[in-house]
C-alpha cells in the first residue's frame, strides 16, 4: 500500500475552502491528481454519491470510480475508489480553522497488484509533489472566490 499526505496552513477561510473542495466542478483547477470527470458530476456531494474520473499519477492515467464515503461540512470529505487493474484509492480532505485562515490536509492511500515495491515508492514521491501543487492552487482559488 502507498500513502501520500500534505498539510499546510492556508490563508483561505474554512468556509471558502469547503465551498471549493465540496464542488467537484472545481477539482480540475486545483486537485492536480484529477484530470477530468468521465461524466458530469453532481453540484453537491453527499454520502453515497458516485463519480467517475480520470486521474494521472507518475504520468500514467487511470479511470477511477469514486464513492463519497463521508461528508462532514465544513471540515471533512472522504472518497474511496476503484480503478483499472484493481487499483484501490482513498482520499481524505480535512479543514481545521487556523487564525484567520485554515490548516488543510489531504491524505491518500492506494493499493493494487501493480502498486508495489519500487513503483509504489515512485507513485508516493510523485503524489507528494502533486499534493504540494494542489495546496498552492487550492489556496489561490478559494481565496479568490471568497
Amino acid at each position: 500500500m502507498g500513502h501520500i499526505e500534505a498539510s499546510r496552513t492556508l490563508s483561505a477561510t474554512p468556509d471558502a475552502l469547503w465551498v471549493t473542495v465540496a464542488n467537484p466542478s472545481t477539482w480540475g483547477e486545483w486537485f492536480t491528481v484529477h484530470d477530468k470527470w468521465m461524466e458530469e458530476p453532481p453540484a453537491t456531494l453527499t454520502e453515497g454519491t458516485r463519480l467517475s474520473a480520470k486521474i494521472v499519477m507518475l504520468g500514467m492515467a487511470n479511470k477511477i470510480d469514486w464513492t463519497i464515503e463521508s461528508v462532514e461540512a465544513p471540515s471533512r470529505l472522504v472518497l474511496t475508489g476503484t480503478g483499472m487493474a484493481g487499483v484501490k484509492a482513498t482520499f481524505e480532505f480535512t479543514i481545521v480553522p487556523e487564525g484567520a485562515g485554515s490548516t488543510f490536509t489531504v491524505a491518500g492511500d492506494f493499493e493494487g497488484a501493480l502498486v508495489k515495491g519500487a513503483l509504489a515508492k515512485a507513485v508516493e514521491k510523485d503524489g507528494v509533489k502533486q499534493l504540494d501543487k494542489s495546496l498552492d492552487a487550492l489556496d489561490s482559488l478559494a481565496s479568490a472566490a471568497a
